[in-house]
Formats: structure tokens, sequence, C-alpha cells
């Protein structure tokens, strides 16, 4: 079993802003220079990965298709923990495609040992996976996102199939409609959050389970910079490029910064988390990890 932390990357080729579904995506300034962008979006991408790499990861790729321009968003893909795959069913039909790709990558890693079940979500439920569902290694629970593309009903579905907590965070707007765009657990337990994304009761759950010391507010500049969607491994925190005012708050709480050019994809609403599928993650805690090592 390979130790490093396991990610699933989608080659950026056939990326492209050509829709809107969510308040960012932009697909005039794409048309602008088409080139260029996607020029840039494969070299953020590349850059991306190479980060991942350095903090110690290993990154499956699987290839882009013509068409399925957010494919480059595995995070959607589906709620990875303990081997078991939970496969996600898209609200908007252009990202509807991209079901039966990502299935058929599933498959193809289950056959190579790296995950061991795929399970469906029942009929008329949407849930668009990780971005939606993030596991909390420190808590040992998900954090559950729904609203704008998550059914509320798919939660029970989460706690039943991986028989874990599930904490409902209902999203207050369609500018942040996944939980990643606005969440962040970090090592150690503390939170990177931005708190206007959430109702009044979500707030409430958030401060019930994490103590203020533990809670980093991000600024409406931060979250618009699409910072909070970020990847941390350790103490190391992996997102597109920060303001000088998170690059302090985030080293004062002991994390190591590395910025990656991901504004092509900010374009279409996504950066680091959104671009990465963790397959890796365990509800066992680390000690039992070591023995079994």
């Amino acid at each position: 079993m390979d130790p490093r932390p396991q990610f699933l990357m989608t080659d950026a080729g056939h990326f492209d802003v050509c829709y809107q579904i969510n308040p960012w995506m932009q697909p005039t300034a794409w048309r602008a220079d088409p080139a260029a962008c996607k020029a840039a979006a494969q070299a953020g991408s590349a850059q991306l990965k190479a980060a991942l790499q350095a903090a110690g990861a290993h990154v499956e790729t699987i290839g882009g298709v013509r068409g399925l321009p957010d494919l480059v968003f595995p995070a959607n893909a589906a709620v990875v923990l303990d081997g078991r795959v939970l496969l996600a069913r898209f609200r908007y039909p252009e990202r509807q495609g991209e079901e039966a790709v990502f299935r058929s990558a599933f498959e193809k890693l289950r056959k190579r040992g790296l995950v061991e079940e795929l399970v469906d979500l029942p009929e008329g439920l949407f849930h668009e996976g990780a971005g939606d569902c993030i596991w909390d290694k420190d808590r040992k629970l998900f954090w559950a996102g729904y609203g704008p593309r998550s059914s509320h009903g798919a939660l029970a579905v989460i706690r039943r199939v991986f028989g874990q907590e599930v904490v409902p965070l209902e999203l207050a707007s369609d500018r942040f409609y996944h939980l990643d765009t606005c969440f962040c657990p970090l090592a150690g337990g503390k939170v990177l959050y931005y708190p206007a994304a959430f109702t009044a009761p979500a707030l409430a759950a958030i401060r019930a389970r994490v103590p203020e010391a533990q809670r980093i507010e991000a600024s409406d500049e931060e979250a618009a910079a699409f910072c909070v969607n970020a990847v941390n491994l350790d103490a190391k925190v992996i997102m597109a490029r920060a303001p000088a005012s998170l690059r302090a708050k985030l080293r004062a709480g002991g994390y190591t910064l590395v910025e990656v050019d991901l504004d092509p994809f900010i374009l279409s609403g996504g950066a680091a988390y959104c671009m990465t599928l963790r397959l890796d993650r365990t509800s066992a805690p680390a000690a039992a990890i070591l023995a079994a090592e």
C-alpha cells in the first residue's frame, strides 16, 4: 500500500468556460482570448499537480473529454472514505455527462485496488461529491453542505453509507454554491471558513463544534479569490493566489502556504480543492493506521 496521500486530478486539455451555471462563470472573458486562457489553464493544472507532489502526494490523472469542461473538478465526482466511493449525481444537465466518465475512472481505480467499492446515490437525489461533503479528520465527521447543488435528503444516505457523523450546513447563496468554496478544515483542528456563506443555523453548528481559537474567518476579498477552496496536507496549504491578509492569518496559525496561479479555473468558479479528489481518506485513528503499517 502506497503510504503517500492519493489524489485524483483530470487533465485540463479540454477545459474551457462555455456556459454559466454559477455566478462566477465568465464565458465572455474566456472567449476574449481562448488560446491564452487554455494555455494558462494547462500551466495552472500542472503547477497544482507539482505542488501536491512536492508536498509528498501521489496524483492519479484521468483524461479530459471534449464537451465536459468541468471534468477538471473531480472533487464533485464522489465522496470517498475508507475505500468506499459514493458516486455523485449532478443537478445541472451541463455536468451530468461527467457521471459516466467518473464511474468508469473509479471502476479502473477499483480494479487496481485504489478504492474498494462503488455506491450509487438513490434516484431523486442530487449530491455533488466531496465539494459538498468534507471529511474532518480531527473531529472524525463529515461537514455536509446542501442547498444550491446538493439535496438535504442526500445527507442521510452519506450517514448510512459511511457510518459517520454528518453535520448539515445549509449554504445561504448561489455565490458559494458548494461547501468547498467557503469551508476548509485544516490539520490540527483549525477551520478556515467564510461566515457569510452560511445560514444562521449552519453558523451555529460550526461554532458549536469549532472553538473560537480554532476558527479562521476569511474576508470577502479572500473568499472571492477562492482561497478557502484549498488543499491541506499537514502544515502545508495549497491554494490559489492569496491576499496578504490571508497569508498572515494562516502563517500565524502555523501553516505554510503554497500558492498556485489558478485564475483560469476561477473563471469557472473553482480552484485547488475543486481540482482534486482525495482517494485515501480513512476514519481510522492515526495510531491504528501506523499499527496496520
